[in-house]
């Protein structure tokens, strides 16, 4: 059945605001926009039109750094373990049961976003990055494959691995890109797609692109300081959303 204007509207300007949120702080985007399509859309559904927008910005994102080979042949093991991880998981977002999984990765934002306005620093030390990496990349992909959302563990093991600002918006856009594959090849598998989630997918990129320039031009005005009280203040609100989407 073809959504009513109202949805395709509504739909329109979840991507701008999730857009603007990408474009500032590296991520937000499927966090945002999943949450929201949901009042709307089935859980599976939802994750089917982010596809579109989602891989589009985060090509964006990655391309746009200095080093994007660079970063790959350093993250690559991680990148295996999301694409293992996603495909895993994704029986869970297709049978709409993600209510206790949403709460648990609102709660760990939260919890993860107040440590970092505390001002504690997580490290990795290079050597075990060789472990790690895949393991995180593992758990990344079962949280996407059973929510639709990228963050975590990938974004604080980013972080912890000593990324600058610029270089660690350019890491976030290969985890998520690499997600974001992964979770379209999940959804086809499981035959989660349809011809409304793909027109509602692609009429959604112009949105999702408006609303990213936007706060790409913000974030170039952010000094280092500003932008990680922005960054931990945006994955903060991320979490108390999922949290109160959660229970709801």
């Amino acid at each position: 059945m073809e959504p009513a204007t109202s949805v395709w509207i509504f739909a329109a300007l979840v991507f701008v605001v999730a857009g603007l949120a990408k474009g500032v702080i590296g991520m937000g985007l499927p966090t945002i926009a999943m949450g929201l399509l949901s009042l709307v859309l089935a859980p599976a559904q939802a994750a089917a039109v982010l596809v579109v927008p989602s891989l589009v910005t985060n090509v964006w994102q990655l391309v746009a750094g200095a080093n994007p080979l660079g970063l790959f042949r350093r993250l690559w093991s991680m990148m295996a373990g999301v694409v293992a991880g996603t495909l895993a998981g994704a029986g869970v977002l297709a049978g709409n049961n993600t209510g206790f999984a949403v709460l648990a990765l609102g709660v760990a934002l939260v919890f993860y976003a107040l440590v970092g306005l505390a001002g504690v620093k997580l490290a990795v030390a290079r050597r075990h990055e060789v472990w790690l990496a895949p393991l995180v990349g593992a758990v990344t992909g079962l949280v996407t494959g059973a929510t639709g959302v990228f963050v975590l563990p990938a974004v604080p093991y980013l972080q912890a691995i000593g990324l600058a600002r610029d270089a660690l918006v350019q890491a976030l856009g290969l985890s998520f890109t690499v997600s974001t594959l992964a979770l379209a090849v999940g959804l086809l598998r499981l035959d989660a797609y349809s011809s409304v989630s793909a027109g509602l997918s692609l009429l959604a990129l112009a949105p999702a692109l408006i609303g990213m320039w936007l706060g790409q031009w913000l974030r170039r005005r952010l000094d280092a300081a500003t932008f990680r009280r922005v960054f931990f203040a945006g994955l903060f609100l991320l979490g108390l959303y999922l949290v109160l989407r959660g229970i709801a």
